[in-house]
Order: structure tokens, then sequence, then C-alpha cells
């Protein structure tokens, strides 16, 4: 449902996170998974929202709250910070909020 460079940045990021989850315990596996469905459905929410807009330009991603922030590692704040790089370069379709907050 996202515009195609999109789609195609966040399957590789999708992948790749997946595949450093393979060895975790279930618990942790739980919340990773449930973490994805939410975040999941609010991309498909958005992107409804955006093949009805008026305007033709579509928003994607969400804000994190601080509470989640301090759970990640230096190293996942770092994977963060260049998908967000990577997802608002210039010239794109589409567009994301950037705020102090990485977004996803």
């Amino acid at each position: 449902a996202l515009p195609p460079d999109l789609k195609a940045l966040g399957d590789q990021y999708v992948k790749d996170e997946f595949r450093r989850h393979k060895t975790v315990g279930p618990g942790e596996a739980q919340r990773f998974l449930k973490e994805w469905e939410t975040y999941a459905a609010v991309l498909w929410q958005q992107a409804e929202d955006s093949r009805q807009s008026s305007t033709g330009k579509a928003c994607f991603g969400t804000s994190l709250p601080e509470e989640k922030l301090n759970d990640f590692r230096d190293e996942q704040i770092g994977q963060l910070q260049e998908l967000m790089q990577e997802a608002t370069k210039p010239n794109r379709q589409f567009s994301i909020t950037e705020s102090t907050k990485p977004q996803l």
C-alpha cells in the first residue's frame, strides 16, 4: 500500500529486523511481533488516508514515545536515525514528518 520507493526501503528494513531477532527468547519475540503488527496497522491506515486525501501528499510514520526510546540500545537508535535519513531524502514522492524523536 506504500509508494514503491518507500515500500522497497521498508521491505528491506523489515527483513533485516526479522533476521536480527531470529534468536531472541519467546518473550522478546512476542513483544517484537506485537510492535510490528501495531506499526503495520498504522502504516496501512496512513496509506488508506493518503489515497482518500485530496492533496495527494502522503505522510507516513509515527513518533516514538520517550519511554519506548529509552528501551532501545544505542545501536537501535542509530538504525532508526539511518532509516529516517534514507526515508526523508529530497525528491521523494512522500514525506515523513521530522521531529526531535526518530520516526518509523
